[in-house]
């Protein structure tokens, strides 16, 4: 090589001007791998001849697909046909067949959205190094705030429902005891938040992981169709304020992830007004009926939250993972809750308007742009598609409810509001057997 090169500049023994790879043979393997890709799965994605997933058990998978990694690199082919078998042994989550968690289903505009933000990889913290991302995040969440009803707003793409939850959890202390952020917890009192039986077992996770606790979580009582009883909630506020902690945060929950609830947000609301406390709504799973004029009722209420969670990424279609933490106050709370002023990167004497970073209201400093997908799907489909995928997967549930009624040894659990269809399967061996603890210990080993 430095032969061959005449002007080499060398470091250590490293040419530093020479090729770090070979860049012709880089972009045939693209090439050949893209075609993989739309062969394998774009092209099948609607085959319901296909199998959802070629099962195998750990320790065979792990012979198949040759998992260790060594001192020499692989061939191209090699490469090629462990990118076939990734694929033919994974999950087929856009299979016609395919119901499990909360999503599915492909989006082609999602997909090519996916295809531009991994081929330039981003980094969404300032505009500098991401304009059109950061531009796009900015419209996204200014059209999300409108659906919910609020005149004005902030808010932030990050990773899952989840993590919106734990920056809602957060930011509503801040609210609270902004102290907190420079002196941490000593000498606060014991904070307590409410949410219902049937939350998402994120809230508990968020307790857990910003130090307040899951003895602290109080878990208020549901009806029978699953949603939060609003006069329960008032109890369990004034039992805690009369045990001598503070109460600070109510999550209620727009679209339980097991029966589908939507908890009413109005007379919720009600109660948060009456004591001082931040209501977040999670509607990482309902949200998206907000989108259809016929089913937004079921979110009635919502415009009264200080911060909502909402997922495109289940019912909407979007590309794993495209979440939305949005926020009521638009005075820079998040920022200031999260803002580390990091001054490497969020220089304030720059040549244009530096409100445009807002990677310091985010608790990540890398974070992917994950609006994109999201954005150039809704200016694919407009609104008006977005609404006929809301209205269509409830008219799919109200077509499979009326089936179940339909077959014996099937069970409806209850009538579904949202998407969400529960029964039981009931085996012939079971169906003349009494109603009784030896009757449901059988059923739940067949279930």
């Amino acid at each position: 090589m430095l032969q061959k090169k005449k002007n080499a500049v060398l470091v250590d023994g490293v040419i530093l001007n020479g090729p770090i790879m070979d860049s012709k043979a880089g972009e045939k393997f693209v090439e050949e791998a893209c075609k993989i890709i739309m062969e394998e799965v774009i092209q099948k994605a609607d085959d319901v001849t296909g199998k959802v997933c070629e099962w195998r058990a750990p320790e065979t998978l792990k012979q198949i697909l040759d998992l260790e990694m060594r001192d020499t690199g692989e061939s191209h082919q090699k490469l090629l046909q462990l990118c076939r078998d990734v694929i033919q042994y994974s999950v087929k989550t856009s299979h016609p067949r395919f119901f499990n968690q909360l999503y599915a289903g492909i989006d082609y505009y999602s997909l090519v959205a996916r295809f531009i933000t991994e081929a330039l990889n981003p980094s969404v913290y300032t505009y500098e190094v991401s304009p059109v991302f950061l531009l796009v995040e900015e419209a996204v969440i200014k059209k999300m705030i409108e659906f919910i009803g609020w005149e004005e707003g902030d808010g932030i793409f990050n990773p899952g429902g989840s993590v919106s939850n734990m920056y809602a959890m957060n930011l509503a202390r801040y609210k609270f005891c902004p102290e907190i952020k420079e002196k941490g917890l000593s000498g606060l009192p014991r904070l307590v938040l409410f949410t219902s039986e049937e939350c998402h077992y994120s809230m508990k996770k968020a307790a857990s992981f910003l130090g307040i606790g899951t003895e602290n979580v109080y878990f208020i009582k549901t009806d029978e169709r699953g949603k939060m009883i609003p006069e329960e909630l008032e109890k369990q506020v004034q039992r805690a304020r009369k045990e001598g902690s503070a109460p600070f945060l109510v999550c209620a929950t727009a679209g339980t992830t097991v029966l589908g609830a939507f908890d009413p947000l109005d007379k919720i609301a009600d109660i948060c007004e009456k004591h001082g406390l931040w209501l977040h709504v999670d509607a990482s799973w309902g949200g998206s009926a907000l989108i259809s004029r016929k089913h937004r009722r079921l979110l009635h209420g919502i415009h009264r939250a200080d911060s909502v969670a909402w997922n495109p990424h289940k019912m909407l279609l979007a590309g794993i993972q495209c979440c939305a933490l949005l926020v009521k106050d638009n005075s820079g709370l998040l920022k200031k809750c999260y803002s580390a002023k990091a001054s490497y990167l969020f220089q304030q004497d720059k040549f244009y308007d530096v409100s445009y970073d807002t990677g310091d209201k985010s608790i990540q400093c890398s974070r992917r742009p994950d609006a994109f997908k999201f954005w150039l799907m809704w200016k694919a489909l407009g609104t008006t598609g977005l609404e006929e995928r809301v209205n269509r997967a409830l008219a799919l549930a109200r077509y499979l409810v009326e089936e179940i009624k339909k077959r014996e040894g099937f069970q409806l659990l209850l009538e579904p509001e949202y998407a969400n269809v529960c029964f039981w399967y009931i085996p012939p061996s079971l169906r003349k057997m009494e109603d009784g603890p030896e009757f449901w210990q059988k059923l739940h080993q067949v279930s």
